[in-house]
């Protein structure tokens, strides 16, 4: 049996500083995640699986098990969808045991699976009959390691949400056959799409076979060596997939960003195991990177869409932001595993950041719509849709809300961590933690605990580095840090205040399309303009004055209960339609305008008019 569900078990990582607390052991009750988790049960999982079966993703399988005489149908990486939505049922499965037709398609999905898979091991629906031939003779851009790791991720989300090994069984037979292939005695290759390094190590922390962290480990160093045609192309191709320098070299995000950014969560997942100081020094100088140069104020990654790539330093426009759905979602997978490994604030403050940031747009406030793209400024035009012949995005929504509860606390020698906050229960270590809490839109949160054994002698809470004036029990805190509270007795009372004025920010001088222009935060949450809300002006003609007071007001029948900021702009309309003219010729004289911002991670769900988060300042 498994011994918890758990989203990446660090239990006996002899590098990890936390090790995680189950997905189970956290039941909340608050109004901004809780509902968010149900529908993605009720709602979300269920219908991506009618959507996996209307575009044949599941009639591939049963192809490749000779069930019926039928083209294989969709982009050759399918399968992968297939897989991350199995994940995210079995994380819902876990925390939801008695639901029998949730089990059921899971059921019926893991049969196929299992009937598809070859003699030997292998297992990708793509590459079947007349196609077998061509196994594994381009990895740089088939996917196929791709797929192996999405079910690896799934097998072990299931075999720890019901102690089941039916598809544990098959994605080990598929490991083995991998290692045979691309282990120590066999070729020395990286996969064009990063995945497989990540789960790899976490089916090894699973089975506790040394395989398949060594297989993880190999593909890691393969990258940037010799020969130079790993995964081939040119230079700009090579770097373009991260295989232009060994990783160790690698100073940068580069390339692909949800590529990019899978390769360090797998690389994070080695270092937590075996603490390659090299491998470790890597990865802060791409961390440096990512969020200092190349990540917009969301927390989203990836600023082109040509490649759904990385740009340069500071190259982050707005209108043509890629920043994928999926990359975000990456994001937070790193900065989990970092917080793993060093226990540091930062890393769960940007984990909470791009969940709401960045993760969150990419769904519709029904559950049921998706963004690929998050653009951080639109005129309309861009809409969310039920699926993608791509689909890689939806699932992984629906994977990452299933799995959420796991990120809200972890463990350490020091005692228990609380990252994240909601109203809700925990029940950990024997003690007892409930939340009472109006958070994200109120700053204060009511924290009891019993229950707590002699082991666990501290509670560490953390203050985000934008809680300003933060108070504990009355008495401040440090912002960008975990406070610790003794739990004399096994108990505590906890009185936490975040405050929560609205924020101003402004961008680095380089970023120069961002230049004069101002954006909005309150608390943990990102806000925008909508042209529906400004109906008496273009909210391209709105400008912030820098001492505009600002007001935030809590309206619960809104964008399913949000937080708004309201305040006076002035608006600035054009004298002249010409496209270029001399100075002074647009300037109209400026008139007062009401202005309304919204969560970002709610735009897009009303009628369709212009957005923008980054605002003129007058």
């Amino acid at each position: 049996m498994p011994n918890s569900l758990v989203i990446a078990d660090t239990t006996n990582s002899p590098h990890a500083r936390q090790r995680p607390v189950p997905v189970d052991a956290v039941r909340l009750s608050d109004s901004f995640w809780r509902p968010r988790i149900e529908r993605n049960r009720t709602d979300t999982i269920p219908s991506q699986y009618q959507h996996c079966i209307t575009t044949n993703r599941i009639r591939n399988f049963q192809r490749a098990a000779g069930k019926v005489d039928a083209p294989f149908e969709g982009i050759f990486f399918n399968d992968s969808d297939i897989y991350k939505w199995l994940e995210a049922a079995s994380w819902a499965l876990g925390t939801n045991p008695d639901d029998e037709e949730l089990r059921t398609m899971v059921n019926d999905i893991i049969k196929e699976i299992g009937d598809a898979q070859q003699p030997d091991g292998y297992l990708n629906t793509y590459f079947m009959f007349e196609k077998a031939a061509e196994r594994w003779t381009n990895v740089r851009d088939m996917h196929e390691l791709y797929c192996a790791g999405h079910l690896f991720q799934a097998a072990v989300a299931h075999y720890r949400a019901t102690g089941e090994e039916s598809l544990l069984n098959i994605a080990r037979r598929f490991a083995d056959e991998i290692y045979r292939v691309f282990g120590p005695e066999g070729r020395l290759s990286a996969c064009g799409h990063p995945e497989a390094e990540m789960a790899l190590v976490e089916l090894y922390r699973a089975t506790g076979e040394t395989n398949y962290l060594t297989l993880a480990q190999r593909m890691i160093d393969a990258r940037g060596g010799n020969p130079k045609n790993i995964t081939g192309g040119t230079w700009d191709d090579r770097r373009y997939l991260q295989d232009h320098v060994p990783f160790r070299e690698l100073d940068e995000v580069t390339g692909h960003a949800v590529r990019m950014l899978y390769l360090s969560t797998g690389a994070t997942d080695a270092v937590l195991e075996r603490g390659e100081p090299a491998l470790r020094e890597a990865l802060d100088k791409q961390y440096a990177s990512f969020t200092k140069r190349r990540m917009y104020i969301t927390g989203g990654a990836g600023s082109r869409y040509e490649g759904e790539a990385f740009g340069r330093d500071y190259e982050l426009t707005n209108d043509r932001a890629y920043t994928e759905t999926c990359a975000a979602i990456a994001s937070v997978m790193w900065n989990y595993r970092l917080l793993l490994l060093t226990g540091e604030a930062k890393y769960a403050d940007l984990m909470e950041w791009t969940l709401i940031n960045a993760v969150l747009p990419g769904i519709s406030l029904d559950q049921k719509e998706y963004f690929y793209q998050n653009p951080l400024e639109n005129d309309g035009s861009h809409r969310r849709k039920e699926w993608f012949g791509c689909a890689c995005c939806p699932p992984n929504v629906a994977r990452t809300l299933a799995q959420l509860t796991g990120y809200f606390y972890t463990l350490s020698e020091e005692g228990i961590f609380v990252h994240l906050y909601a109203n809700g229960e925990a029940h950990i270590d024997g003690a007892i933690i409930t939340q009472q809490t109006e958070y994200p839109w109120q700053d204060t949160i009511r924290i009891t605990v019993s229950g707590a054994s002699a082991e666990t002698k501290t509670l560490h809470l953390r203050i985000p580095a934008w809680a300003e004036g933060a108070t504990l029990n009355g008495s401040p805190v440090t912002p960008g840090s975990y406070t610790p509270v003794p739990l004399t007795g096994g108990a505590a009372e906890i009185h936490l205040v975040l405050p929560m004025p609205v924020r101003r920010f402004v961008s680095h001088p380089y970023a120069t399309v961002d230049y004069g222009l101002t954006a909005l935060a309150r608390g943990p949450i990102v806000y925008c303009l909508e042209q529906v809300d400004h109906s008496d002006s273009d909210i391209r003609n709105l400008r912030l004055a820098t001492d505009t007071p600002l007001t935030a007001e809590y309206h619960a029948d809104l964008l399913g209960g949000v937080t708004i900021l309201t305040g006076q702009a002035i608006s600035v309309a054009q004298l002249t339609d010409d496209l270029y003219a001399a100075p002074g010729s647009y300037d109209a004289p400026a008139t007062s305008a009401a202005l309304t911002a919204i969560p970002y991670y709610a735009w897009a769900n009303r009628e369709a008019g212009s957005m923008r988060i980054w605002i003129p300042t007058s």
